[in-house]
């Protein structure tokens, strides 16, 4: 009873920005609710040890995130993926603007440009996550916010 209670207090506390963070990343809301499913399965296989809050979120974090590149490397994946079915349901049509074109940038800037604002991550902090190089996520925001930026502005929309 006590693991089901603590299994419970983690999903309040982490369900939802796992799930933002996978759609953002498969761009398909059935697959961003299995990759959040097998973190919290993944989570109750290892039972790991968390040093701190920081360090629990972070490993949350990493292992979505780790969860979603496996899912992106399968065959039927590859096949099927198409963010254009996903139902976006956004209050402006500024908001749903920016949204479409964050979905339409590669999946490497979408996932360092929603750990960074949407999240609250620093560089390091993403770096560290992803396993990747603090250089190499500097560029990627950069690119992928000038990238958003011009389909934006194409689209008529001001960032």
């Amino acid at each position: 009873m006590e693991e089901e209670k603590e299994l419970a207090e983690r999903y309040d506390r982490y369900g939802a920005m796992l799930y933002r963070l996978c759609f953002v990343m498969l761009c398909s809301r059935q697959d961003a609710e299995d990759a959040v499913q097998e973190t919290f399965f993944a989570y109750l296989r290892h039972r790991p040890e968390f040093t701190d809050a920081e360090h629990e979120k972070a490993w949350f974090l990493r292992v979505a995130t780790n969860k979603c590149h496996d899912l992106r490397r399968t065959p039927f994946w590859r096949r099927r993926a198409d963010w254009n079915g996903v139902d976006l349901t956004e209050e402006t049509p500024e908001e749903l603007g920016v949204l479409e074109e964050l979905m339409r940038l590669p999946g490497k800037y979408r996932e360092v440009i929603h750990l960074h604002y949407i999240e609250g991550y620093r560089i390091a902090e993403i770096a560290e996550m992803l396993g990747r190089k603090e250089s190499t996520v500097k560029v990627q925001l950069h690119r992928g916010r000038e990238l958003l930026r011009l389909n934006l502005e194409e689209r008529g929309i001001q960032p």
